[in-house]
């Protein structure tokens, strides 16, 4: 089992908050519970980032919501067993736990790439909980677009060796993810939980697990979620997308615009997927608009 590191100060000073810690019967979740009250602001990250991303949303709302930004099993400060079976119904099944735990009476939810099929999979199923929806670059429904570097990553052997052996996901993204460089620090912080082969294996299973409709469990999930998403039409949901991200392109944009034509949204085409890096003010404005 490989647990959750200590924070040196250099990250201390972006990540200036107490992480709690959850046990899922696999593993200990790290999670961020900032503010206060039964009413939340839910913040699911994607791959390979972690909590990290959602730093200053939680900075800016925390005196007006209770914030809780869990990190996946595998990644961030959570723990990274080595013989679980990262796959996508595990990631909702541990949410679910962690909500569960919480009690909360009302849960806003803003997601960002594999956290909108795992943060959409956990909350579209105590609807009646769910107030305001942000998607940020992700989708939950099933699509044949995967870009070929993706595509590359998932290759038998070869794969797992650029991403666990020469951290070939998560480094490049802190380039690749973006249209302007991240300062130094953003960027070591990004990086920090994925030092190892060891703690790099969720960033590769992850990649392994996108559907591919073969009836595999992950298929079966989202599959699930695809056919919740209906609910968000009740709700009031923003769509802000970075129109630079390579993989969650335009194609990802227009079929939410479609599932969800009453949304408001916001397309900042010369943004990349790490959108609250390259447009933070922008994007913050927006969502702090929107959770009003």
């Amino acid at each position: 089992m490989v647990t959750g590191p200590q924070l040196p100060g250099w990250l201390k000073e972006l990540y200036p908050f107490e992480p709690k810690r959850f046990e899922t019967g696999s593993g200990v979740l790290s999670y961020l519970d900032e503010g206060q009250g039964d009413e939340a602001v839910l913040m699911v990250h994607g791959n390979p980032t972690w909590s990290f991303f959602y730093r200053n949303v939680v900075l800016s709302l925390r005196g007006r919501f209770r914030c809780i930004v869990p990190d996946h099993l595998g990644c961030g400060l959570s723990d990274k067993p080595q013989d679980y079976d990262y796959t996508l119904p595990n990631h909702i099944a541990n949410l679910d736990r962690l909500l569960d735990s919480l009690n909360l009476r009302k849960i806003h939810l803003i997601v960002h790439d594999w956290g909108g099929p795992i943060g959409l999979g956990a909350c579209l199923t105590r609807h009646e909980k769910l107030g305001k929806v942000v998607i940020l670059n992700t989708a939950a429904f099933a699509d044949t677009v995967v870009p070929a570097r993706i595509r590359f990553c998932r290759i038998p052997v070869i794969g797992e060796l650029a991403v666990r052996g020469f951290n070939g996901f998560a480094w490049p993204a802190t380039w690749m993810a973006v249209s302007k460089p991240l300062p130094a620090d953003v960027k070591r912080g990004f990086l920090f939980p994925y030092d190892s082969w060891a703690n790099r294996i969720a960033t590769h299973r992850f990649v392994r697990d996108i559907p591919q409709g073969r009836g595999a469990p992950n298929d079966a999930a989202l599959a699930k979620v695809e056919a919740a998403l209906p609910l968000l039409q009740s709700r009031s949901v923003r769509i802000i997308w970075g129109g630079r991200d390579f993989c969650f392109n335009r194609h990802y944009f227009d079929r939410w615009r479609d599932l969800l034509p009453d949304a408001q949204s916001d397309y900042l085409a010369d943004t990349g997927h790490y959108l609250l890096e390259d447009a933070q003010s922008e994007v913050m404005a927006a969502i702090s608009r929107h959770l009003q």
